[in-house]
């Protein structure tokens, strides 16, 4: 039977291998069509955006920011909207088509960078033809994927970073550099290999941007005790990654009788000292994203999705639900941002205002707010705990959490570790045991959030510092061991950063990806020492040298 679609970009793709008729995230056919062609005609832009670099010519930032969002756009979990989608499309043939007129020599362009279309006909009908498995060859294609979606992770922190006046004509000259280069059929495997080590050097710059960005804009993280209960005001749920959304929100909430939740991801801003001046910033509620279906019926007020991840809502709560930036979902009101680079919350606080306060799922704490700064404030601390032999290991846990019941490994793991053991983590993969009873060593708790998937750059450089520290030439010889948890792209680009940085031996689950075909899966394992998970017991032995 012919395929009605073929997406295997993120880690629950059916049988892992790729979903064809529907997508497990909930995404349909036509969604996952409109999504290959926006790639398409992105890397068409970037072909046309590099060409004109070579001439000397300047891209401008709204160009740059275009790109950015056409990539974060197409992100797992993120935009069910084909209005959107196909609008964006149309959108990129339009700068493209103006920006080509620019280029002194057409000849050798992709048929990505000339091909252009009136109206959304003409697009839906090429759509089928431009996905996945128009790479024919198998290694060239998990190549181009394993690139493509390492990008879009690195779109993420960029578009983060671009909310918070942020930007770096490097980072996009690069990006759309390698898109472009993904569409050049005289590219090898060994040229696209090159490419693929380039965007984990990259990736390490977004992050390193983004640090800089949520840090000067909100100050470095510090250690908190984040409220997981709930209080009697009605309130309002706000999830996914934009910290300058949650900014306006709190802004707009001030005085309203309003109280602000986060969820899943958006835990980590109550590590922020800007944030903490806001006395109607109350806690977290819930667990990471795959459980909002329960976790936003209970909740009762209007929920603000800022980006990824969004399980398609049920009917009971969908006219609770909001979206803007990259995220969207059909049926849902879009919030989007004016010309003077404001966002207006006034609806989703006035429906708050007629709803009923959450229902509490859950009472306590959980700490957080190890980011490297804060770490290192502990540094002589850790490094006297390590030099004694109180802590004999660090297992960075970083990365996902998803539905799949085999990611209990990581529940089960975290508590199997031994008690001389400290977690690094950061991401949502930290809600299998950051609310179980891990105790401390020395005062040093035992589970050490950084923050977001977006702060796992603090995981570097902790290790990049411990290896200065203790006066090693090779990271890997550092006590630490990687044991990821990954579900979508930026987990991908997250992954390229820590091979470009040299850490090997990385194990990652609860499978290895789809897109890698057994070829480049052997190359990375060759190369890097990249593995799967095995059992609980096998892993730990493996890892403590037993």
């Amino acid at each position: 039977m012919e395929n009605k679609m073929f997406c295997y970009q993120c880690q629950e793709t059916a049988g892992c291998q790729g979903c064809t008729v529907s997508g497990v995230c909930g995404k349909s056919p036509e969604v996952a069509n409109g999504q290959d062609l926006l790639i398409y005609v992105t890397k068409g832009l970037s072909e046309v955006t590099t060409a004109l670099r070579k001439q000397g010519e300047t891209v401008l930032p709204e160009v740059n920011s275009h790109i950015t969002l056409n990539l974060f756009t197409t992100i797992t979990n993120a935009n069910f909207d084909n209005d959107v989608i196909y609008q964006r499309a149309l959108d990129t043939l339009r700068i493209k088509d103006e920006l080509l007129q620019k280029i002194e020599n057409k000849e050798g362009l992709h048929e990505a960078a000339v091909w252009t279309a009136s109206d959304r006909n003409e697009m839906e009908r090429k759509a089928p033809a431009v996905g996945v498995l128009a790479t024919e060859n198998e290694d060239v294609r998990s190549l181009r994927e394993l690139i493509t979606y390492g990008l879009k992770g690195l779109s993420a922190y960029m578009k983060h970073a671009n909310e918070l006046g942020y930007d770096s004509d490097d980072i996009n000259a690069f990006v759309q550099r390698a898109l472009a280069a993904t569409l050049n059929d005289s590219l090898g495997a060994d040229e696209l290999v090159a490419l693929t080590l380039e965007s984990g050097k990259f990736g390490v710059d977004g992050m390193a941007l983004l640090d800089s960005a949520n840090t000067g804009t909100y100050g470095n993280p510090e250690l908190t005790r984040v409220n997981i209960g709930t209080g009697k005001n009605p309130g309002i749920l706000i999830s996914g990654h934009d910290l300058k959304d949650l900014e306006l929100l709190l802004e707009q909430t001030k005085g309203t009788g309003v109280d602000v939740y986060t969820h899943s991801e958006m835990l980590p801003a109550h590590y922020y000292p800007a944030f903490k001046k806001y006395d109607n910033f109350v806690g977290n509620y819930g667990n990471a994203w795959w459980k909002q279906k329960e976790e936003f019926e209970s909740f009762n007020g209007p929920v603000l999705m800022t980006t990824n991840c969004i399980v398609p809502p049920k009917d009971s709560y969908k006219s609770r639900v909001f979206t803007t930036g990259a995220s969207g979902f059909p049926g849902c009101v879009h919030i989007e941002k004016a010309e003077n680079g404001k966002k207006d919350f006034s609806q989703i606080i006035e429906l708050a205002k007629t709803c009923e306060p959450p229902k509490q799922i859950e009472e306590g704490e959980i700490i957080g707010g190890f980011a490297h700064n804060q770490v290192l404030a502990l540094a002589d601390q850790v490094v006297d705990a390590v030099k004694t032999g109180a802590i004999k290991k660090f297992f960075v846990m970083a990365g996902c959490d998803g539905r799949q019941r085999s990611r209990e490994y990581y529940t089960e793991f975290a508590q199997a570790i031994p008690a001389d053991a400290v977690i690094l983590t950061a991401g949502c993969a930290k809600y299998k045991y950051n609310k179980l009873n891990l105790g401390d060593i020395n005062g040093i708790p035992r589970v050490l959030d950084a923050g977001q998937c977006n702060d796992s750059y603090s995981l570097a450089v902790i290790a990049l510092k411990l290896k200065e520290v203790f006066g090693l030439e090779d990271i890997n010889d550092l006590p630490i061991a990687f044991n990821i948890a990954w579900y979508e792209q930026k987990a991908v680009i997250v992954l390229l950063s820590l091979l470009y940085l040299g850490v090997k031996n990385i194990h990652l689950g609860p499978t290895l990806p789809a897109f890698l075909s057994p070829n480049v899966a052997n190359v990375l394992v060759e190369t890097f020492g990249i593995a799967g998970i095995g059992t609980v017991e096998d892993d730990i032995q493996l890892f403590m040298g037993e």
